[in-house]
């Protein structure tokens, strides 16, 4: 028997878990992997330690953070080491460069590639979006709350957010409709277009507004740095493992839950594939996708209107992986850590394979791979369609010969950076959205719902079923992981009384 039971452990599901635990309430969570962590666990081959997904963190090395993942951790009070850095290669149509982040430094490579036009309208657009900025973050995401409860917990950001009224509305549509009050310029255009496809899976038409002025606030802020945990996100992810345990929580690994259980109209429980039971006397909080969720519930235990909206949630697509450990003599001690390819801007941004990125996080964690060898992640970003391997096996020649045809624009956007990595290669571990969806419980592999903002809401934590509640990318406010991690904080909050959501608060000084 326990209080809370909550299915799956990735960082909303952690999130969420950890807070609860520091609430005092008894824990348990169940996850259905070997590995804790969903999308952002990490994995080791051979002397070398992978991240399984999010490869590029900000906002999380300092403190007080508008990041909700740097909330949570403050909440907890725990935290990993963090190595910082400010540039990343871009390899994109119109040449090979570095950049950094900040405004200043864009801008520079803005005069170098189009000329003081675009420099001039890049400057009025970050004192465009200003405003949407500082209205993003006026309020710290650990102060929402979905009951009535918020009153009293907004209540102590009320002065700040009363500042920013005019910006708010804004925030709750698509950026592309502040993009184009502003931006003409081509590059800039399609720069946007990348980075909000980055953040949501999807074009800047269909990208929240709030998400993006976001990014505006965190990444072309004076001095800003990037982070990356050390140990990989595997080190993150045991941070929130510590946050729950040290309060007597539970974290349960390979317990696959078959099903919640209902009773009188009421969640008080889980079956897990082995047959146990396991009651929960609260409430039971499920991480996963939407798709996901509904496997899991019994016949008539929610609404049929409330299925079929859920089923009908449109997709993102999925992912190529290629994960290699290689040996690293000769090469430039100045490689950057992250790079971003675009084949062909024309193309679209979603378009499959159109988009690559690149990680060695070895060049800033060097304990991630053996003596004188890095690390490597590259991935297609969500935009693997799913439908060319569906109904494939996976021990199937067919099988083989894609996974070879479809990570060969994995390895070609290695190559720009390292020409002979092929015959580096120590490891060599390649992913496809089948097995995405085998190793993360993922419907389809998918990224997440498609869910364009102005047309489409992410839903909150609560459902029809007393006792139910969701976390994750699925449900408020979407894809990502500050998304994710403020997503585990709503949940908390909807289960935790106002008393000690407020504590929490004071304690953080939001």
């Amino acid at each position: 028997m326990t209080d809370i039971v909550v299915i799956g452990s990735g960082i909303g599901g952690l999130s969420c878990a950890a807070l609860l635990a520091r609430y005092g309430y008894q824990v348990t969570v169940c996850e259905s992997h070997s590995l804790p962590g969903g999308a952002a666990h990490g994995f080791e081959r051979s002397g070398f330690k992978f991240d399984s997904g999010p490869s590029l963190y900000s906002g999380l090395s300092y403190s007080p953070s508008p990041n909700p993942l740097r909330q949570v951790l403050d909440a907890i009070g725990e935290d990993v080491d963090w190595v910082n850095y400010d540039t990343w290669g871009c390899l994109l149509p119109e040449g090979e460069f570095e950049t950094q982040v900040g405004a200043e430094q864009f801008a520079l490579v803005l005069e170098r590639l189009r000329g003081a036009h675009a420099v001039a309208e890049w400057r009025r657009l970050q004192e465009f979006m200003e405003p949407y900025s500082k209205a993003a973050i006026a309020l710290p995401v650990a102060n929402l709350r979905p009951n009535l409860g918020a009153i009293q917990t907004l209540g102590r950001s009320l002065p700040q957010l009363l500042k920013h009224l005019s910006a708010i509305p804004k925030l709750t549509g698509p950026f592309g409709d502040l993009m184009d009050q502003v931006v003409t310029d081509p590059f800039i255009r399609n720069w946007l277009q990348l980075l909000s496809f980055l953040l949501s899976g999807l074009p800047a038409e269909e990208t929240s507004a709030a998400a993006v002025s976001f990014m505006f606030a965190d990444w072309y802020r004076p001095e800003v740095q990037l982070d990356y945990p050390v140990g990989g996100s595997a080190a993150l992810v045991d941070a929130f493992v510590r946050g729950i345990e040290k309060h007597s929580g539970e974290l349960r690994l390979s317990a696959h839950v078959e099903q919640v259980l209902v009773e009188n109209g009421k969640a008080v429980g889980v079956r897990l594939r082995n047959g146990e039971a396991l009651r929960a006397d609260v409430a039971v909080v499920v991480n996963a996708s939407v798709w996901d969720m509904l496997k899991l519930l019994p016949e008539g235990a929610v609404p049929q209107s409330f299925l079929q909206q859920r089923e009908e949630t449109p997709e993102c697509d999925s992912f190529m992986h290629l994960h290699l450990g290689i040996d690293a003599a000769g090469l430039p001690d100045d490689l950057a850590c992250h790079y971003i390819c675009v084949n062909d801007w024309e193309l679209g941004i979603t378009a499959p394979q159109n988009v690559v990125l690149i990680s060695i996080p070895s060049r800033l964690d060097p304990s991630l791979a053996p003596a004188g060898q890095h690390t490597i992640h590259v991935y297609t970003p969500g935009n693997e369609p799913f439908e060319i391997w569906q109904g494939l096996d996976r021990k199937s020649e067919e099988y083989q010969q894609l996974k070879l045809e479809r990570s060969q624009c994995l390895w070609q956007a290695l190559e720009r950076v390292i020409p002979d990595v092929r015959d580096r290669a120590k490891v060599t571990l390649v992913g496809t959205p089948l097995t995405h969806g085998r190793f993360l419980r993922r419907h389809h592999g998918s990224y997440g719902p498609a869910l364009a903002a102005g047309k489409a809401m992410f839903p909150w934590p609560q459902t029809p079923l007393k006792g139910f509640y969701c976390c994750g990318d699925s449900t408020f406010p979407g894809i990502g992981l500050p998304a994710v991690a403020a997503s585990g904080m709503l949940a908390a909050h909807a289960i935790a009384p106002v008393s000690k959501h407020l504590e929490m608060l004071k304690q953080l000084g939001l």
